[in-house]
């Protein structure tokens, strides 16, 4: 049976004694690094399926690190764990590639199924034919995370990029706020949902130097993506 490769950051002995022998009770192979300067060689190392990083590290925090295994993976799933609570917090955490986010304290199981989750999430995305789509003025690339429009391009996060791709395939068409979050992060709870209205914002203004694209908010149900 093939291991899930699981690269666990955590500086809290006790717990991270506690998350990597349950982990590894159920069938998974984890790597624990405590220290933020020794991840990178750890991930390159181990090539992980999966990274469970703790925010506040010694040396080199958990978005930082996020960022730099983005440059080296840009679909390995990412859970952050920490004890931060604030929005702007975890926030910057999807900014910087993150694609769940889990707080202190927490169960195993929670971890479990979250983990499970996002692998089935990723894996749908990575194996679903991904062309370049036109969408107005610009040309869309989901498998690269690329946004072009002559010769400027603009790299995207993982979420935008999943998000785009879910808008630009039913350019015109209502798309149910549910369905959009299901398919992005897996959950449509009030937080994600919170989120989901960041990025739309924020596709909005990559999407704005084209006047006949527009992502119309349709209260109570989703969105229109309009293509002119």
């Amino acid at each position: 049976m093939i291991k899930i490769k699981v690269l666990y950051v955590e500086d809290e002995p006790f717990l991270g004694k506690i998350v990597k022998e349950s982990l590894e009770s159920r069938q998974f192979e984890v790597r624990m690094v405590a220290d933020g300067k020794e991840v990178m060689a750890a991930f390159t190392e181990m090539k992980p399926d999966i990274a469970v990083l703790d925010v506040m590290l010694p040396n080199k925090d958990g978005y930082t690190l996020a960022k730099e295994i983005r440059e080296l993976n840009s679909t390995i799933p990412l859970i952050f764990v920490t004890a931060k609570t604030q929005t702007d917090d975890l926030i910057k955490g999807f900014e910087v590639g993150g694609n769940d986010y889990l707080r202190k304290p927490f169960s195993m199981e929670e971890l479990i199924i979250r983990i499970n989750n996002l692998l089935q999430l990723t894996q749908k995305q990575i194996t679903a034919p991904q062309e370049n789509i036109t969408v107005g003025k610009f040309e869309f690339a989901p498998h690269r995370y690329e946004l072009r429009k002559d010769q400027t391009i603009r790299k995207l996060s993982h979420r935008e990029a999943v998000l785009l791709q879910i808008l630009a395939e039913n350019q015109n068409n209502n798309i149910e706020r549910k369905k959009i979050l299901m398919r992005v992060w897996g959950d449509d709870s009030f937080f994600n949902s919170r989120n989901l209205d960041v990025y739309i914002t924020k596709l909005r203004d990559y999407l704005k130097e084209d006047s006949s694209i527009e992502i119309i908010t349709i209260k109570g149900v989703g969105y229109r993506f309009v293509v002119g």
